[in-house]
């Protein structure tokens, strides 16, 4: 380890002494490795042992090749490590509180504000579902580009309808004065909690970036504050130990911001090995298998003044051309469908008002299921409209494929499917829908995305 004393000494004052011993012990082990299965899709899941705080979450005997299993492809699972699934079960714990007054009136609105590159997404995502059927909009926000695509991407595997991806600086959703119910920030950090999966995050460790992550994580609770209604809650979390940027920024949200402090010790009864702060909860390796996770919340108490103008705006054309039933009846909720360029999206129902205020004030990458696109009398479906939770998986013929036909599709090796008829086709691999080809008899073309493709040598395959 290349550890500075300055950092054990910043160790030992956020967990203690004795603990950080034990801590310092577990970073010279391998980094641990888990999953958490999508509970909205069907189909072979690896095999673990269950996250304490989790369900859904399998910690892994050891780390298979997650790139050769078509199901990871298909969404039925995230690779996530099983500390950065307690920020869920925080949420899972208070939500229902934070929403108690909002009876049927709207959908429940939550924001994932430093989203990418999509386990906390993906993970609120379940849970709204699970907790509010389709009655939610989960916004998933990530700055940065290139990560934002990625975050987009994963969201699209995930398949869930309900959740908006867009990349703006926290800033921009002052705009949306009290329009969340729940804010999650897994704001930037000085990463300690990452020691054991990245040598260079060691190497990088100073109190100069601590002090540079705590004032940016400040800038971005402050920016975003104001998007959050009075009783909203606003969970906070970190991948690292310090008490400068855990602790001690949620002690300056209560003095500064008007927040108080809602978690209680019985949020971890169940959780064996969380460290307890002032605060809030520290996960760290030796007392969990997973890595460093630092996980709070606090509900806002102060009014804010003034308001924000929550206008709709149509981004996108309502399909008008198109026979409606078609667009339907590939859905199992209702939908509304809207063209931009080529593309026909489809938006539930329920959340488009929403969607349309979002589209007023933000930058929206995707929001509902991109369907397809018509070509001449064809419709070409979508890759994403075969991940998406709410497509009738028997509008098209399916064809079930082994393993090895699934990743020869998956990485764009040309397959031939002479038993299915002419027309497209949707590719399953044991009930979890891959993607489209259309089937021209002798031969497919295949409608994967090349930016999905497998890259990787997946070995002789049979064809």
């Amino acid at each position: 380890m290349v550890l500075n004393e300055v950092f054990k000494d910043y160790l030992e004052e956020a967990i203690g002494k004795d603990n950080s011993l034990v801590a310092f012990s577990a970073f010279e082990r391998p980094a641990s490795s888990s999953v958490r299965v999508n509970p909205f899709k069907s189909g072979p899941v690896p095999e673990g042992r269950e996250v304490p705080w989790n369900r859904h979450g399998r910690i892994l005997a050891q780390r298979p090749v997650f790139t050769l299993d078509p199901s990871f492809h298909g969404g039925a699972y995230y690779v996530q490590d099983s500390s950065s699934m307690f920020v869920g079960h925080v949420f899972r714990q208070l939500v229902k509180s934070a929403v108690a007054d909002l009876g049927n009136e709207r959908p429940v609105r939550v924001l994932d504000l430093c989203a990418a590159p999509g386990g906390k997404t993906t993970d609120l995502a379940a849970s709204l579902r699970e907790m509010f059927g389709d009655r939610f909009v989960l916004v998933s926000n990530e700055v940065m580009k290139q990560r934002a695509a990625v975050l987009a991407d994963n969201a699209a595997l995930w398949g869930d309808p309900n959740v908006v991806v867009t990349s703006d600086d926290p800033r921009a959703f002052a705009q949306l004065e009290s329009f969340f119910d729940v804010i999650v920030a897994d704001v930037p950090c000085s990463g300690e909690g990452m020691f054991r999966k990245d040598e260079e995050a060691q190497r990088q460790w100073s109190v100069e970036n601590v002090s540079l992550c705590e004032a940016r994580q400040k800038r971005i609770v402050a920016d975003v504050w104001h998007a959050l209604k009075t009783g909203g809650l606003f969970i906070y979390s970190t991948c690292t130990f310090n008490r400068y940027e855990n602790d001690g920024n949620l002690s300056w949200m209560i003095d500064e911001l008007g927040a108080a402090p809602v978690l209680k010790d019985d949020i971890i009864s169940a959780s064996k090995g969380v460290l307890k702060t002032e605060y809030g909860y520290s996960l760290v390796p030796g007392f969990v298998e997973g890595e460093g996770q630092y996980c709070s919340a606090v509900r806002k108490v102060v009014e804010c003044a003034g308001s924000c103008s929550m206008q709709s705006a149509r981004h996108g054309k309502p399909v008008a051309r198109l026979q409606p039933d078609l667009l339907r009846d590939m859905f199992t909720v209702e939908m509304a469908f809207r063209q931009k360029g080529d593309l026909i999206t489809a938006v539930p129902v329920n959340i488009l008002p929403d969607v349309e205020i979002l589209e007023r004030h933000l930058h929206v990458l995707s929001a509902g299921c991109a369907t397809g696109t018509f070509k001449g009398k064809d419709f070409v479906p979508d890759a994403d409209l075969a991940l998406c939770i709410a497509f009738r998986k028997d509008f098209y013929e399916v064809a079930e494929v082994s393993s090895d036909l699934a990743l020869a599709y998956l990485h764009k090796d040309p397959i031939c499917l002479p038993d299915h008829p002419k027309g497209f086709v949707l590719i399953s691999y044991k009930g979890v829908p891959l993607g489209f080809v259309k089937n021209l008899g002798n031969r497919c073309n295949s409608l994967h995305p090349q930016h999905r493709r497998i890259r990787m040598d997946v070995g002789t395959i049979s064809r």
